[in-house]
Parts: C-alpha cells; sequence; structure tokens
C-alpha cells in the first residue's frame, strides 16, 4: 500500500516538476518579448508607444569642435532674389513724412525692393487638339491618313502630364484615391474619378515593364547588392515584397511566398541572415550587422549574458576601423584585421561555453512521451552565438572588401516606404494593383538615386531612362 502511493507521488512529483520548469522557460520568454522593442529587435519604432523611446545605440564616432548646422563651404538652399521678376509693384508714399504735403506719384530710380515667391493661380486645362487629315494622291488617285502621335488613342483623353501627376501623388506621396480626387479638383479644377486613376497606374505600369526588367538585370549582376523581404497584403491574403537593390538601382517584386527568391543570382548577397538566402547557389554572403548589435543589445539588458556586450563592441570598433579607413581610402592593416578575428573568436566561444553550462532546456514531447525529432531548442543567446561563429566570414565581410557596407541599411531604407503604404492603405485590392505599384516603385526608387525628377522620370520614354541608367 505504502509502495503503491510513494510511486503514485514520485510520479507526481515529476510531473509537476517538468510543467513548473516549462511555465518558468514561458514566463522567462514572455517577460523576453516584453523587453523588446526597436533599440534591441527588428520592431520598428512605432512599436515603441507614446511612452519614452529607448537611447539609441550611438556612433563610435568621437563628437568634433565643428560648430552645429551646416559648415563653411556647404551650398546653402537660401532663397535667392531673381533679376528679372515676373511682376512688379509700385508702392509710392502719397504724403511727406515730414510736412504732409502731397507728393508727386511717380516712380524713379531710388528704391527698396522685397520680392516675394508664390506659386500661380491654377489655370484652366490646355487643351490640344489633334487632326489626323486624309490626303489625297495626285499620282495614284489613293486616300492616305495621317498618323496621331504615339499615345493619343482616345477622342478625349488626359496628357502625360496629369497622368504622371496622379501617379506621383498616388505611388510616391501615398494620397487614397478619394483624397487625391479631391486634391485634382482644389488645385487644378480637374474632376478625376476612382477608375481613372487606377486606369492611369495601370497604364504606367504596363509602360515600365521593361524599364524594371532591364533594372532586375543590373542588380543581378552587381558585384555586391541588398536583398530583404517583407510582408505585403494583397486581397486579404499575406504575399510577400521582395527588395534587391544597389547604391544606384531599386527592384521589387511580388513573391507568392518569402521563399521565393530570385534566380541566376551572382555575387555578394547582403541579407539579413534568413537562412533560404544560403541556399543560393553560387554567390557569396554578407550578413546585417545592425541585426546583431541589436539582438546582443536585448542580450545585455534582458537576459544579462556577460559575452554580449564584449562582442558590441567589438562590431562598433570594427566598424569604425572599416569607416576611417574608407575616409582615408586605403585598406584595413591585416594584423589589425587578425587581432579583430582572434578577438571575435574568443567571445563566440565564451557564449558558446556559457550556454553549455546551462541546463538543457525541455524538450517538447510527443504523446507517447518520447523526444520529438529534430534539432533540440536553444536559448536565444546560443543561437545567436552559434550562428555568429558559423558564419564568421559573413559577419565580418566588410573589413575584407570596401565594397561590402557593416549593415544592410539599403534595402531596409528601400522597404520603409513600402510599409508605409501598407499602414495607409491597409492592402491592395487586386493582385495587378499591387504589381503596377511595384513596377512604378522600381522607376521611383531608382531615379531618387539616379537624380533624375520623379515627375519627369514618369513623363519619360522608359527606354530613353534605360540609356541613362548608372550603375557606378
Amino acid at each position: 500500500m505504502l509502495a503503491s502511493e510513494r510511486t503514485t507521488l514520485a510520479a507526481q512529483n515529476d510531473t509537476m516538476r517538468r510543467e513548473n520548469a516549462a511555465l518558468v522557460a514561458r514566463v522567462a520568454e514572455l517577460e523576453r518579448r516584453l523587453g523588446l522593442n526597436s533599440s534591441n529587435s527588428s520592431k520598428p519604432p512605432s512599436s515603441d508607444g507614446l511612452s519614452k523611446k529607448p537611447p539609441r545605440t550611438r556612433s563610435l564616432r568621437e563628437r568634433s569642435k565643428k560648430p552645429a548646422g551646416g559648415q563653411k563651404g556647404h551650398p546653402g538652399k537660401t532663397l535667392c532674389a531673381v533679376d528679372n521678376p515676373d511682376h512688379t509693384v509700385d508702392h509710392l508714399p502719397a504724403n511727406c513724412a515730414n510736412c504732409a504735403e502731397p507728393l508727386p506719384q511717380r516712380s524713379g530710380s531710388d528704391y527698396d525692393a522685397r520680392q516675394v515667391f508664390d506659386l500661380p493661380q491654377p489655370q484652366p486645362l490646355v487643351v490640344t487638339e489633334h487632326r489626323a487629315h486624309w490626303c489625297r494622291c495626285t499620282a495614284c488617285g489613293s486616300v492616305t491618313k495621317g498618323a496621331f502621335p504615339e499615345g493619343v488613342s482616345a477622342p478625349v483623353q488626359y496628357g502625360d502630364r496629369i497622368t504622371a501627376i496622379v501617379v506621383y501623388l498616388s505611388a510616391f506621396q501615398f494620397l487614397p484615391l478619394d483624397r487625391l480626387a479631391t486634391l485634382m479638383i482644389d488645385l487644378f479644377g480637374v474632376n478625376l474619378s476612382r477608375a481613372t486613376i487606377e486606369t492611369m497606374s495601370r497604364r504606367a505600369g504596363e509602360r515600365l515593364l521593361s524599364f524594371a526588367d532591364v533594372v532586375r538585370q543590373l542588380v543581378l549582376l552587381a558585384p555586391v547588392k541588398h536583398f530583404d523581404e517583407t510582408g505585403f497584403r494583397i486581397v486579404k491574403t499575406l504575399k510577400w515584397l521582395h527588395i534587391a537593390a544597389t547604391g544606384w538601382l531599386t527592384y521589387y517584386r511580388i513573391g507568392a511566398d518569402r521563399g521565393d527568391m530570385l534566380s541566376d543570382v551572382s555575387g555578394i548577397v547582403v541579407h539579413d541572415h534568413w537562412q533560404p538566402y544560403f541556399t543560393m547557389p553560387g554567390v557569396e554572403h554578407a550578413l546585417c550587422n545592425a541585426h546583431h548589435l541589436r539582438e546582443l543589445q536585448a542580450l545585455s539588458e534582458i537576459e544579462q549574458e556577460d559575452w554580449s556586450r564584449p562582442m558590441q563592441t567589438l562590431l562598433r570598433r570594427a566598424c569604425h576601423v572599416e569607416h576611417l579607413c574608407r575616409d582615408k581610402q586605403q585598406a584595413p592593416d591585416q594584423r589589425l584585421i587578425d587581432l579583430i578575428t582572434r578577438r571575435y573568436d574568443a567571445i563566440v566561444a565564451s557564449g558558446i561555453t556559457f550556454h553549455e553550462g546551462l541546463p538543457a532546456l525541455t524538450q517538447k514531447l510527443k504523446k507517447d512521451g518520447t523526444p520529438r525529432a529534430g534539432r533540440p531548442k536553444r536559448r536565444v543567446g546560443h543561437n545567436l552565438a552559434k550562428r555568429l561563429g558559423d558564419h564568421k566570414e559573413a559577419v565580418l565581410h566588410f573589413l575584407t572588401n570596401p565594397d561590402v557596407p557593416f549593415t544592410n541599411n539599403q534595402a531596409e531604407r528601400d522597404g520603409r516606404m513600402m510599409k508605409l503604404k501598407q499602414k495607409i492603405s491597409g492592402c491592395f485590392r487586386s493582385l495587378q494593383g499591387a504589381k503596377d505599384f511595384t513596377l512604378i516603385r522600381t522607376l521611383i526608387g531608382t531615379a531618387k538615386k539616379q537624380g533624375w525628377g520623379v515627375i519627369q522620370s514618369l513623363m519619360r520614354d522608359p527606354n530613353d531612362l534605360i540609356k541613362e541608367l548608372r550603375t557606378v
């Protein structure tokens, strides 16, 4: 009897121990999630709420003695007077300021001038009528009709400039359709329907297909390119927006899933260590160290792991070394690279040793009580230490190749505006509309990097833009 009760109590005690360990681990994970913010994770700053935001990671560059603001020799953008104003208004005094006698109302050469820059009054639309005439041949008597210009295909239609402005306001300034229509009425007196605005975007997307294809090919051929991806809701379903970019080019495309990677990629790919990127054949990898610094910051603040702070300091100092060498246009000294690498290996080894000395995490069990197949569950810090060790060359690639940056901020910046579009519109109502938007944004993102005017680029022939593309 006592032996049976003892066995039962022992089994209950063992079950309670396992449940307690699981609950402790779950509480620790929930507390860790509560401690995450934009400075120690990939969460956006908007998720920090209205409370005082955490301090940002500061640069290792020392404070200079230069005063704040524009420096000497910096080209200013002050409003300057023009020699030939469009309008001149003369203000003549009516009476003498001394004796109050009336003064002659004649303008002279002695005056002070002040110029006011303002927008002109909205003008009615300029209507151009194209007439294709029929002409009879005097030799054979046949009649031939003149050709309308390319793009003039309807009896009545809007021109390239108004189309470019509408597409600019929709795809660049992210105005919702109703507000865009209201703006066009208030500023230009043009009454556009939602369907007309959508048709303008559709035609712009069609025109830019060849341009986007050339940009894609140039990005794939670039020696260093940046990749990223983000969720994109289309017709209430989750799709993925894939970003491929360089310092001169930006290419967007819609993928059915997150792992829908570009093919025929070569050179060096800078990314955020998402595992499918490592399945790309024939490429070298460079990892985003901004992600590493934020993860190390979380380990230092929340888990308080001793190895994370030295790794943070080392990566920042390595970045500082790379910046100094780039400013001096010289390669880092090999002895310094070897010193950083040895220190890197030592910190990674200490992190792995620390986690291997901790009690193993409770593994998930099958219904029959046996452990599930697969890699044993590890702590967040253990995973990070293993990643830094397994991909050391990719983490420190920026030290050995001056063309490789310390972060993947290029792709992050190119994706930021797309997330803003999602916040405003919620989702796209059609897959075709989303594809047209990515084509237009490919032009806009590339035009900004090339130094082209956005509205002017939307009006120009895509083939002419292709000829002017710069890649270095």
